[in-house]
Order: structure tokens, then sequence, then C-alpha cells
């Protein structure tokens, strides 16, 4: 077995029965995206290189010897990121995705491929596929040695494959076959033979299990209850398929299906909690009409608890959630945090806002260079939405998201008379201040959700809330963490001293240890309860159950 080893970021050969033992040498250098070149003695991955003195690391592709003897050697260099190096199933070439500033892998990557020499350097690369305006995701090559990969050069993220040269599109369809790539080794289908893929696919924010024929591009959907895939962990081996999934009443699992017999079994679950199914909420996908004749897209969740019955007449409360990213997307899996409002009463509009996932590039595009504009519109859109509908409590509307949703919460507050209330989960305030402490992958995404900076410096300062802190007028609680070195905590302390200033309610809860998203059981407990407390004393409701306090300012 080898590892990437997290304290020291050496990569370490582990025998079995023995001791790990490391097989590259002590620095400032990181590993990735390893796969085992049986044939030449090596592991080749993508390599991440601090010790340059450069003002970024430099990524390459690099071959490492398994005993640990010899220099690695450099594959390819000359791009700013490199990612899903794969070996052909003889060993005589390699395909890999690189990408440049200023893109995210979301907006062009490039795939190439080389064959090595008989010193095991790669020859001359082959540019395949991809390149802006497309993003290239999962090559993979196919047992009879068929390179294949994911390309949205079509709109939506279809399978495709390179034969005697050409580009062929194996299925045209309107549904995503990938996910944005956050992070190397994503994979959403595998091989079941030479001629059929087992693989994820999603339509409209619901996703499915299907095998692909390859020969006559039918897709058969797998029957399993099951409608949220997990950000793409897909492996196909000996005839079974091990995934993540989830569905409305199904928590996010570890699932293993046997393809014979279509068995499945669940491997982990991400929670043990028994909840009687007349308690949750299924969620609704719902599309509306948005800024400049667009259509959004949500899941609205309904109050649901067996046990309680709304008094004739009387609409919910609506809290409105934003996900982070801001390219992640909402799914239909069972969500507790969801569901812990739900059976409280108040009504969820799950959002996946212009830029989202799961709709196609034409879609993600909306938020390119309006972060702050799209995203709000979206969000408030929604709940106007559900009004109109007679779905909610217009005088009791609500808003919260974390980090880049918190962003998006703020904005909707500060520049929309929408919300009556909100929350801010270590969201961004300040859209300047979040580009001086950025890492390589980030470092030009804002140019892309903003515009280049400082030649676009007028929209960062027209979007961020911070500016504009005497528009915001509507009760607002903050969570912080006090170790999250992406949103640091002045930028809460600052909105927070504002409202605290100008006389509205406001709360601000600060967490040690925590970083940018929260992970300690009792952390998160804390702040549902402290949320769900907020907004009673706001909107003058008693909760169902006893709530530790929060001391609220101006109250």
């Amino acid at each position: 077995m080898y590892f990437s080893n997290q304290y020291d970021q050496r990569l370490y050969r582990h025998p079995p029965g023995g001791k790990p033992v490391p097989i590259t040498r002590e620095g400032d250098l990181r590993y990735a995206a390893m796969l085992v070149d049986q044939r030449r003695n090596r592991i080749i991955c993508v390599r991440e290189d601090h010790t340059t003195g450069s003002d970024e690391a430099v990524n390459t592709i690099v071959a490492i010897d398994i005993d640990g003897q010899k220099e690695a050697i450099v594959l390819d260099s000359g791009n700013d990121f490199y990612a899903s190096p794969r070996l052909s199933p003889d060993g005589s070439a390699l395909a890999w995705l690189a990408w440049n500033h200023p893109d995210m892998p979301w907006d062009g990557t490039t795939l190439w491929m080389a064959t090595f020499d008989d010193a095991g350097l790669l020859q001359e690369p082959t540019h395949v596929a991809g390149g802006v305006p497309t993003a290239i995701a999962q090559p993979e090559w196919s047992p009879d040695g068929t390179l294949y990969f994911v390309s949205d050069a079509s709109n939506w993220w279809n399978l495709c494959r390179w034969r005697e040269g050409k580009v062929e599109q194996v299925l045209e369809m309107e549904a995503e076959f990938a996910k944005t790539y956050w992070w190397v080794g994503m994979s959403a289908f595998g091989f079941e033979s030479d001629t059929s893929i087992v693989c994820s696919y999603g339509r409209h924010g619901v996703w499915r299990l299907g095998r692909l024929d390859l020969e006559s591009g039918r897709l058969d959907p797998v029957d399993i209850p099951y409608s949220a895939m997990g950000l793409g962990d897909l492996k196909v081996a000996a005839g079974r398929v091990v995934f993540e999934a989830g569905s409305p009443v199904k928590p996010m699992s570890v699932l293993e299906l046997e393809l014979a017999s279509n068995t499945l079994t669940v491997l982990q679950t991400s929670t043990t909690a028994n909840i009687p199914a007349d308690f949750l909420s299924r969620p609704e996908p719902i599309e509306y009409p948005t800024g400049n004749g667009a259509t959004a897209h949500a899941f609205y969740y309904p109050p649901k608890n067996s046990d309680y019955t709304a008094p004739p007449g009387e609409k919910p409360p609506l809290l409105v959630t934003c996900h982070g990213g801001p390219t992640g997307a909402a799914t239909m899996a069972l969500d507790l945090w969801t569901q812990y409002w739900t059976s409280r009463g108040i009504a969820v509009l799950d959002v996946n806002y212009g830029g989202s996932t799961g709709y196609g590039r034409d879609y993600r595009e909306r938020l390119m260079g309006e972060w702050g504009v799209v995203d709000v519109d979206d969000s408030t859109n929604g709940a106007l939405f559900l009004t109109a509908r007679g779905d909610v409590d217009d005088n009791r509307l609500i808003i919260s998201g974390g980090s880049a949703g918190g962003f998006t919460a703020l904005a909707a507050m500060t520049f929309r008379d929408v919300f009556k209330a909100g929350a801010s989960h270590f969201g961004v305030s300040d859209l300047e201040a979040l580009l001086d402490d950025i890492h390589k992958f980030d470092t030009h995404s804002l140019h892309a959700l903003v515009g280049p900076y400082p030649l676009y410096r007028k929209r960062y300062v027209e979007r961020s809330p911070i500016n504009f802190s005497e528009q915001l007028s509507c009760p607002v609680i903050f969570f912080q963490g006090l170790d999250d070195t992406i949103v640091p905590a002045d930028q809460s302390q600052a909105m927070f001293d504002v409202l605290r200033g100008k006389g509205v309610p406001t709360a601000y809860l600060t967490f040690e240890g925590e970083q940018h998203g929260f992970q300690k059981s009792e952390t998160i407990r804390r702040v549902l309860e402290a949320e769900l407390y907020f907004y009673s004393r706001v909107f003058g409701f008693e909760t169902a159950d006893e709530v530790p306090p929060v001391h609220i300012e101006n109250m």
C-alpha cells in the first residue's frame, strides 16, 4: 500500500506485515492522484513543489521510484495545474488533465496523451480535447485501451472517447456525467467490461445510477432507491460497484452493488439516527422565474411533523438556504440540518442558484462576473415565488448560508428588502479582503466570479456587504470559527459591530478550534440551537424543545 502522510507530506510504502517506509525526500513537497506503474517499478502522481522560491507552488507530473532510491523524474511540466494521470492497460501511454490560470477546472481543462519511450519518459504529448471554453473531466482507459472522458463541449458533461485520432460523443443527453472538479481523483463512472460502463448522472438536480452500453449508446437506469449521488466517488471492479448515494429518506451512505444480482449492501452510513418516515419532509424540485428572464432551480421542503398541525390559516416561516462553493449544489439526499427546521414548523428552500453544478455549463456560467447578483436574485426570487404561490408567510422570510452561501445571504439582506432575518455561517462580507490570503487553486476564482482585480475593483466594493452596512437593517446572527484562515473572523466581527452599533438585534458566536466549516458535533448542535433560538426571539414564537439561550444585542 502507498499513501501520502498528512503530517510530513511524504509518500510511504507500507508492505504487508511491515512498517511504513518513506519513498520521497523530506521537504515542502506534496503529492496526490497516485497510480502504480508496475512495469517500471514506480509511482506516477501529481507533485506540488513549495521549495522553488517562486511566488506560488509549482505543479508537475512525476514518477517516483517505489524503493525510494532515486530522485523523482518530472514527466510533464509547464502548466499551472495537473490532475488525473491515467496509465493505459498495457502501460505504454499516459493520459492526464491540465489547466492554467486564470481558469478553474470547470471553466476549461485540456486532456493530453503521450506514449513512453524506452527510458520511461513521455514523448511529444498529443492534445486530445478541451481548453477554454470546454472542461474535460475524468479520463479513463477502457480494458481494451480506448481513452474515454467527460466533456461539456455540448453544454452538458457527456461521455466521449478518443478513437483513431478523433473525439466521438458516446451519448448526447441533457444530463451531467460529472461534477465540478474540486479535488483530484473524482470519479463518476467505471468500466464493467470493454463495452459497458456503470455511471452516475444527473438531470435537474436528481442523480441516478446507470449502465451505459458503449456500442449502442443506450443508457439504462439501475433500479435502486436513491436519487442523490456523492461528489464523484464511484468505483467499479470484479462485478461490483462501490459508490456514495442518498435519497430524501435515506442519508448519504457508502453502498456496494453486485451487478449480476442487483444486490445492494450498505457498507457505511453517515448517520445511524432512525427517524420515522412521517417526520421527514420530502423535497419538491421547483423551477421559477428570476433575473434577466432566466429560470432558477431549488428544492422546497414544507414543514413536516406528525405530532403537530399548524393553526388553521397560518402559513409557515421560510428559511432560504444557500450552498457554498459557489459552484456546489444542493441535492435531494436526506439532510438532518434541513429536517431540523421542517420538523419545527419552518419551511426550507434549498436554492441551486445560477452557478450551481448539475444543470449544464450555461447555467454554471450565469454566475460568471455576477457573483453577488445572480445568486442573490435567485435566492430572493425563490422566496418571492413561494409567497406568491401561497406556501409561506411573507413576513417571516429568513435566509442563511455558509462561506460563499454566507456571502449570498448577507448580500441578499443588505441589497434586497425581502428577508426579515438571517444567519451568516463564516460568510464573506468583504470581497477585497478575500483576495489577500488565498491558496493557489483559488487564486483567480474571484476573477471569474466578479472580475479581474484591480480592473474591476468597483464591483468588489459595490458587492461587499461590509461597505453598505447602513442598508442592512434586519436581525442577523453570526457564527465563526476562530481558526478560519479562508474567511477570517474579523469579517464576521465587523458586520456584527455595525449592527450592534445601529441598534439592530444581532448575535455573534465564535468557536475555538473550528476552521472553515464546523466539524465538532458539539459546535454543530450549538449552532443549530442558537440559530433557532435567535429566530424564535425575532419572530416571537416558542420553541418546541428547550434550547440554550443566546445573548442577543439590542433585544
